[in-house]
Formats: C-alpha cells, structure tokens, sequence
C-alpha cells in the first residue's frame, strides 16, 4: 500500500498541497494521505482528500518522532519531533516495513512538501 505523507504552512492551500504531491511522483496508487494530528483537520488538507478520495490518516507526535527521515528541517524537528513531516507521516502510516520511494519533494511555491512510502500498512 502506498501512502502519501503531507507537510505543509498553515498559509498553504490546497494547490500547494497539490504541488508538493505532484512533485513527489502523483496520486496514482496512494491510498491514504497522512499528517500530523494538529494538521488533519487543515482546510487544504480536508480538501484535497476530498478530490482524490482518499481518507486521512492523523500521526500521532509519539509515531511522528520514532521516524527517521532521509531529510531533515531544522524548523520541522523542533516543531515534530522529526526531520521531514511528510517523511515521518508517510513511513508511520505505511507499516513499520515501510520505505520511502523519494525522498520529499516541496511544492513551486515552498509552502507543502509530500513523500510517498509503501508498506504493509500499520
């Protein structure tokens, strides 16, 4: 199962979201967008799950800051627990087998990264 993890500014709306997906290899085969629980309810979030109908899958901060992530923000780890947002919510969604297929690719405007990883699921 391919699972699309998300980060993103509170600014950000939902075609940087888009961007950053794209980016990151599309939408084709994923089964679930995941991102941290304070982001899951984000407007952009909410609507792009909308779109491509797909559920959300909330990380939790303990889940998010077990992750070792290929990338990392200083400003994310300090916020997260974690290097990548959307590294850490993709491979905590995926399974614990999971793997990244990229690392995160960050959307034109800079505002939202994504990172799909594939695993047997949680």
């Amino acid at each position: 199962m391919k699972i699309a993890g998300i980060g993103f500014r509170e600014t950000a709306g939902i075609d940087s979201l888009r961007s950053a997906l794209t980016s990151a290899g599309g939408p084709d085969g994923v089964m679930a967008l995941a991102t941290a629980v304070e982001k899951a309810e984000a407007v952009a979030l909410v609507a792009l799950a909308a779109e491509l109908h797909l559920p959300i899958r909330a990380i939790t901060p303990g889940a998010l800051a077990a992750v070792e992530t290929e990338t990392r923000s200083e400003r994310v780890a300090a916020r997260f627990g974690t290097g990548s947002l959307a590294e850490a919510a993709a491979l905590a969604a995926a399974g614990p087998a999971a793997r990244l297929l990229g690392p995160r690719a960050v959307s034109a405007d800079g505002m939202a990264t994504a990172a799909i990883a594939e695993g047997d699921g949680p």
